[in-house]
């Protein structure tokens, strides 16, 4: 089994990550909590009472973690296919997989992420849902002095399953999400790229950022339902499961709560999985 696509993930997950952390804490705001008006009141009031650190919440932990869960999902994906065309990246150009290929080994890859992924972003999650001021006399402590604490606190107060809260939203997020990024990844790379010839780093950004808004206009809905279960700890309104939450969350706010968060995801989406792209095609090539 090549490690390249093991190490080239983790580093453009990396990247993708600091690139992409500040969205997504007001991403994940906007969705389990209902105190902002809006994308820009949830920016304002974050910098105000937070300051700039306000938006990397979180961050330290998911860096490396997040990061070789990125490892994880293109490792997986590019063996998979390699599995079922028996040709190697360098020679995926010149003998392209059929789309039916390329989704099964993205589905594949989100299927198997999901196990490395929930447990890192439930923690993020509670993590960036803490609104309390950095270190200001005075003023009350968070809930959550760290990564560590915060997964020790869970335990102790849920139980191990805890850290698993709102996995099973994340599966059925993530494995057919991820089936279709990929697959539209490829097609915008080979509309754009003749027959045989490895794709210009114009066309991979394009690619890559597209992919990156189309996979989430999909999986937002079930986003938003992955976040609210994520933070339906004990002292939080608790969800029977998946269909129980999304039946409340749709009575108590219609069904625009569904696609809360989806343009500052777009807006998250285009230049990070434009940079993850990149950065992995060329690091594969360099390494080829």
């Amino acid at each position: 089994m090549p490690v390249e696509e093991f190490v080239a993930g983790w580093i453009s997950g990396a990247l993708g990550l600091v690139l992409g952390h500040p969205f997504d804490t007001v991403k994940v705001r906007l969705q389990t909590q209902t105190t902002y008006r809006g994308i820009i009141d949830c920016m304002v009031k974050t910098y105000r009472h937070e300051s700039l650190l306000g938006f990397f919440k979180g961050m330290s932990f998911p860096i490396a973690s997040i990061a070789v869960v990125n490892s994880v999902l293109f490792g997986v994906y590019s063996n998979t296919l390699l599995a079922l065309t028996a040709t190697s990246h360098q020679e995926r150009w010149a003998q392209p997989p059929s789309y039916t290929q390329v989704f099964i080994a993205g589905c594949t890859g989100g299927f198997v992420q999901v196990y490395c992924l929930a447990p890192f972003d439930l923690i993020k999650v509670r993590l960036q849902n803490q609104t309390e001021p950095r270190a200001r006399p005075g003023s009350p402590p968070p809930r959550y002095r760290g990564p560590v604490h915060c997964a020790a606190s869970i335990c102790q107060e849920e139980g191990p399953r805890g850290l698993f809260r709102g996995a099973w939203a994340l599966t059925l997020r993530d494995t057919p999400t991820l089936g279709i990024y990929f697959v539209t990844y490829e097609w915008l790379c080979r509309q754009s790229t003749p027959d045989g010839q490895n794709p210009s780093s114009a066309t991979v950004l394009v690619a890559g950022g597209f992919a990156g808004i189309t996979s989430w206009a999909v999986a937002t809905p079930l986003d938003v339902i992955k976040s609210r279960m994520q933070m339906a700890g004990p002292k939080h309104r608790v969800y029977r499961g998946v269909l129980d939450c999304m039946a409340r969350s749709a009575q108590q706010e219609g069904l625009g709560v569904f696609f809360r968060g989806l343009t500052i995801n777009s807006a998250r989406a285009f230049p990070v999985n434009a940079v993850t792209f990149l950065s992995y095609e060329y690091l594969l090539r360099w390494w080829g």
